[in-house]
C-alpha cells in the first residue's frame, strides 16, 4: 500500500507514528484482504495495525502478529 493508493493517510503522518509496542517506525501496506494498515519496522515483534476510516489504529490488542 502507498500514501498515494489511500489518500486519507498523508505521508507526513506515516512518518510521525511509531509502533506502541516496539517504538519501530510504521510502513503503511496492504493486509491480507486488501485493508489498509501500518506495519512495525521492528526486527523482531512485527505488529500490523489497522487504518479504518483513514486513522491508524495503534492499540497492541488490536494488532496483528506477523511471524
Amino acid at each position: 500500500m502507498s500514501t498515494e493508493e489511500h489518500p486519507e493517510l498523508p505521508a507526513w503522518a506515516v512518518d510521525m507514528l511509531r509502533c506502541p509496542v516496539t517504538g519501530a517506525p510504521l510502513h503503511p501496506q496492504d493486509g491480507p484482504h486488501g485493508e489498509p494498515e501500518l506495519v512495525s519496522s521492528a526486527e523482531q515483534h512485527r505488529i500490523a495495525y489497522p487504518v479504518r476510516a483513514g486513522v491508524p489504529v495503534l492499540l497492541a490488542d488490536q494488532g496483528r502478529r506477523l511471524g
